[in-house]
């Protein structure tokens, strides 16, 4: 019975220290409706199409996501911009619940992830154990752990990374930025997947950003990929792969 009652307080804890962590990404993403910058026309992008007079445009990003100046990988969605171009004087909703991917035809159909389910994989990858290989190496007291995943902050004043007392990385000296211009500021992963991700709610205006799709197999067997999109200016299918 005491055994049972201690693994109770464990899942009760551990499951609160994700509602926490999950809560912090919920108010981030609130606070950062985000989206890319759309293109001058749809036609702009590799997949564009019409539906109910307004235009769409798509371009497959296999795991990428657009981070300012750069792209940051997640290794287990996959990665779509999109982008609609209401009709003059007619506002479209636009909502992630709208598209569905469709892979090597109609053999596989992921639906639309939400991005803060997405920024939490990429701020606490730990939460998924995987298998992974480790070993330690050195002479006597001293030793280097090989192989082990680094734990992530769990939630605020989690005491966990620093317990476990990895060495610090080496890294060359900061000579600071040339001419003494400031360096662009780096977004997070976890920050650029919600920023990056595409904005819902009533548009009157052309608006874009990508939306997620859980896939944990290879990339290589896509060998067709289709945006569906079913939603109030009715249906349309964008070929991203083919």
């Amino acid at each position: 019975g005491k055994q049972k009652t201690a693994h109770g307080n464990q899942d009760y804890t551990s499951g609160m220290e994700r509602l926490l962590a999950l809560s912090g990404v919920a108010l981030f993403a609130l606070a950062c409706p985000g989206g890319t910058q759309p293109k001058p026309a749809a036609r702009e992008y590799r997949a564009h199409g019409e539906a109910g007079g307004a235009a769409f445009g798509a371009e497959y990003l296999v795991r990428s996501i657009p981070g300012g100046r750069e792209m940051h990988f997640t290794g287990g969605y996959l990665v779509v911009e999109v982008a609609v171009y209401p009709g003059k004087g007619q506002p479209l909703m636009v909502a992630h619940s709208h598209f569905t991917l469709r892979l090597n035809g109609r053999k596989q159909v992921l639906f639309a992830q939400s991005p803060g389910m997405v920024a939490a994989s990429l701020k606490y990858p730990d939460w998924e154990h995987r298998p992974s290989l480790t070993g330690t190496a050195g002479t006597g007291d001293a030793g280097v752990i090989i192989g082990r995943p680094r734990s992530s902050e769990r939630f605020p004043g989690d005491p966990r990374p620093g317990q476990e007392r990895l060495p610090r990385p080496p890294r060359a000296p900061d000579a600071g930025p040339p001419g003494g211009i400031e360096r662009e500021e780096r977004q997070p992963p976890h920050e650029a997947a919600i920023a990056a991700a595409l904005p819902e709610g009533e548009a009157a205006l052309p608006v874009s950003g990508v939306l997620y799709f859980a896939y944990r197999g290879k990339t290589t067997a896509i060998r067709k990929a289709e945006l569906v999109y079913k939603g109030p200016a009715g249906s349309l299918t964008l070929r991203l792969l083919d």
